[in-house]
């Protein structure tokens, strides 16, 4: 069976976009089926404006379409991309994970394998934090949540966040080659990781 793995992320200016669109590379590498689905912006205009990038960005065409419910049950392994506010998740994205209580209710998101990920503007902006609040979702939806780690390749020893993969922009810089290389790292290790639970779930309802 094909493992499903859906990277859901807000991104004002883009560079949450890349580490996503990265992770879903790493994922596909592993021959997972990918969705990109990017939390519809509600920021008021002059709040959109008062950023140029974030301004040109909204304006762009390279922006994934809104996600729908859905997409959270359709996928084995979930990845959640935000960059930081005040040290937890961006409000677009958090709206559209508080929306996610009727699966809950019934179960539908039990035993999904879930990741995060995360950029900010100063190195202790929040970045752990904002990955631990996204988490806190997962825990609440009875999902398996998988961590970063060290261990599933030297490269993350460089790149540095056991907890997700992270970024730290700095002057507006977009993610370099080192995070998103830990984003790959992190998608080929979500698919792989949701493929085994996924096809063990399904022996044992066939058995």
């Amino acid at each position: 069976m094909s493992v499903k793995v859906l990277a859901l992320y807000y991104s004002a200016t883009g560079n949450t976009a890349a580490m996503a669109s990265a992770l879903a590379d790493g994922a596909s590498e592993s021959g997972a089926e990918i969705r990109l689905r990017q939390a519809a912006e509600t920021a008021p205009e002059e709040a959109i404006n008062s950023n140029p990038r974030w301004r040109a960005y909204f304006d762009s065409s390279d922006r994934a379409p809104a996600p729908a419910l859905a997409d959270l049950e359709w996928a084995d392994g979930i990845a959640v991309g935000s960059p930081t506010r005040f040290g937890g998740p961006a409000a677009q994205l958090k709206s559209f994970l508080d929306s996610s209580g009727g699966l809950w209710a019934r179960g539908a998101l039990a035993n999904k394998v879930t990741t995060a990920f995360t950029t900010a503007s100063t190195a202790h902006g929040g970045l752990e934090s904002t990955v631990l609040a996204m988490n806190n979702t997962f825990y609440h939806w009875g999902a398996i949540v998988l961590p970063l780690g060290y261990a599933a390749d030297k490269h993350l020893l460089d790149s540095g966040n056991p907890y997700g993969s992270s970024f730290v922009s700095r002057r507006s810089a977009a993610p370099d080659e080192s995070t998103l290389e830990a984003c790959r790292i992190q998608g080929r290790r979500l698919a792989q990781v949701a493929g085994f639970i996924a096809a063990g779930l399904s022996a044992k309802n066939a058995a």
